[in-house]
């Protein structure tokens, strides 16, 4: 007979690891299962996320800024460093140790909370019932009153362009790179493209980002794109857009590409190349044909509200459903299902979870753009504020960008907040609150904030949406 357990989670990334603790928590016998496998070839809780994801590359990131620093930014300091030089295995060792360092913490979570781990794909079957299939091939099957589906997302593969691990790189590949490429293909000037295309490229890789659509991060704020696309272009990051890559082949060590824009077509050549076009939800093997689990046209899992799938006590989270595929997105989805589990009053406001591109500078934002808000006829009225005039920022030599906040022009009611800049990543929070709770943008303009902070940046752009910032005309 099978063991039975209260909840069980197929998936161990920020979604459902996060799902399992807090259902352990709740007093619900817990179990979790997760096949990851981690460079020791042991299993490496986390899912993508903590293993080549959120948390490896923030570590290059660090350290490649670290690096970038010692000849851009240290010398206005009266500063200077001659002969640096970056030791990549030590580099690459430092983002290894930190990742080895969480899936650990994770593992000793699920110990101190009483989870049981099980290592091996799991499979979901008919009546709650969940099959797992060991990396030797070995099977076994538990069961559950509540299942929840936390299976994440892989990279989309281009069909002309399948990863080889070698020479054409998912997101996983690219953080593994033996030596600096001398010339890095990036296909896709997101999230990923950027980030891991600013770590090359300050390492002195000749980054050329081909982006097949017009506009230049569409997904945020135009005037923030805007002026993010002006800093990455004097960082050197070579974007195209409206380029759409036809063709990639591999010869001898280097990539052939050919890409399409509105001028023709055009060759570029790479010794390595990046495909960051996407993710899609990770449902394969995932469930069996009579569970009564649906997937929608673009195979993630179908969910209600309450991301319950409608079948009895099964429930779906994270990148696998609908919704923005963000690590804190998947983590709070995983809290509130296990309360809901619990009898209690889980909470997820998909209307007010951040993004974060964690480039230099950041981008940061939550909520309606100014175009959607136009899209919408929602009445509005923007307030902004530029980093040039802040104190602190200008101390620190990074006076760039600005904070954009967007309330409604009846209301006052915060509707957006749109920042790039330094730090935004953790200015967006105090926002985020503020619009949690319904705030208004005077809410923000009363409160006092320290200075000199950055945090004053969002300060004055409340103030500044009714026209009465201080320190800029209005």
């Amino acid at each position: 007979m099978s063991e039975k357990f209260d909840v069980i989670v197929i998936g161990a990334g920020p979604a459902g690891y996060v799902a399992a603790i807090r259902a352990a928590q709740l007093g619900l016998k817990t179990a979790c299962v997760d096949a990851f496998v981690g460079k020791d070839g042991k299993q490496a809780l986390g899912g993508t996320c903590l293993n080549v994801g959120c948390i490896p590359s923030k570590a290059l990131l660090d350290s490649s800024k670290q690096y970038y620093n010692i000849a851009h930014n240290l010398p206005v300091h009266g500063i200077t460093v001659e002969g640096a030089k970056v030791d990549l295995g030590t580099f690459i060792g430092r983002k290894d140790k930190i990742v080895k360092q969480f899936t650990g913490g994770i593992g000793q979570l699920f110990k101190a909370n009483k989870v049981t781990a099980f290592f091996g794909k799991g499979k979901l079957l008919k009546g709650n019932d969940v099959e797992i299939t060991g990396n030797d091939g070995s099977k076994q099957t538990i069961s559950a009153t509540n299942v929840i589906l936390a299976s994440g997302s892989v990279p989309i593969e281009l069909p002309f362009a399948k990863f080889d691990n070698k020479f054409i790189v998912d997101n996983a590949g690219a953080l593994d790179f033996t030596e600096v490429p001398k010339r890095l293909g990036v296909i896709g000037a997101g999230v990923i493209g950027l980030e891991l295309g600013s770590v090359w490229k300050r390492l002195g890789s000749d980054v050329t980002v081909l982006e097949a659509l017009p506009d230049f991060l569409s997904v945020a704020d135009a005037d923030i794109a805007k002026i993010a696309a002006k800093e990455f272009a004097k960082m050197g990051l070579n974007i195209k857009l409206g380029a759409k890559l036809t063709k990639a082949e591999i010869k001898g060590n280097e990539v052939a590409l050919t890409y399409e824009d509105k001028d023709g077509a055009h060759e570029l050549t790479v010794d390595k190349l990046l495909v960051a076009v996407g993710r899609r939800a990770y449902t394969d093997g995932l469930l069996a044909a009579d569970t009564g689990v649906k997937l929608d046209e673009r195979g993630r899992i179908v969910v209600d509200e309450h991301n319950h799938t409608g079948v009895n006590g099964v429930w779906a989270i994270g990148d696998a459903v609908r919704g923005p595929m963000l690590a804190h997105k998947g983590s709070e989805e995983g809290v509130a299902v296990a309360e809901w589990i619990a009898g209690k009053a889980g909470h997820i406001n998909l209307d007010t979870v951040p993004w974060v591109i964690y480039t230099e500078p950041e981008i940061a934002w939550a909520g309606k753009t100014e175009k959607q808000l136009k899209d919408e006829g929602v009445p509005y009225k923007v307030g902004t504020f530029p980093f040039a005039a802040i104190g602190r920022a200008v101390a620190m030599n990074e006076a760039i960008g600005q904070v954009k906040m967007l309330a409604h022009a009846e209301t006052d009611r915060i509707l957006g907040v749109h920042m790039v800049g330094p730090g935004v990543s953790e200015l967006i929070a105090e926002c985020v609150v503020a619009m949690e709770f319904k705030g208004s943008s005077e809410d923000l303009a009363r409160i006092v904030h320290a200075h000199p902070t950055l945090s004053e940046a969002v300060h004055e752009a409340a103030l500044s949406v009714d026209k009465r910032a201080i320190h800029k005309g209005n």
